[in-house]
């Protein structure tokens, strides 16, 4: 009876420390690490923000290229359909293409 004991709190203890690494991977998970320095970086929809973003532009193709490029280089994406780019700073407002226009939508 005792050794059944033993080997039910043995089992019990093994699935408590199960879950806690469980939960630690998931943390692991939810970051992206990224760049030479290989910091840890959270995660960014850009594909679900830029389609927000350039839902209304006249060219919505380009348009999510361009954002896409952005967010993956600048860690993000302005609200709104238009306007508010310097809210992402200086990164987001000073990106420009080989023509000298700004890149960002």
């Amino acid at each position: 009876m005792g050794s059944r004991w033993l080997i039910l709190v043995a089992v019990f203890l093994f699935a408590v420390g199960q879950v806690s690494s469980d939960a630690e991977i998931e943390q692991a998970q939810s970051q992206v690490v990224k760049g030479a320095n290989r910091r840890l970086l959270p995660f960014m929809d850009c594909g679900g923000l830029c389609k927000a973003r350039c839902s209304l532009h006249s060219r919505p193709n380009l348009c999510n290229r361009a954002c896409g490029t952005c967010c993956l280089r600048c860690k993000c994406v302005p609200p709104g359909t238009s306007g508010n780019r310097e809210m992402c700073g200086s990164c987001y407002t000073d990106m420009t293409t080989h023509g000298n226009r700004t890149k960002c939508p």
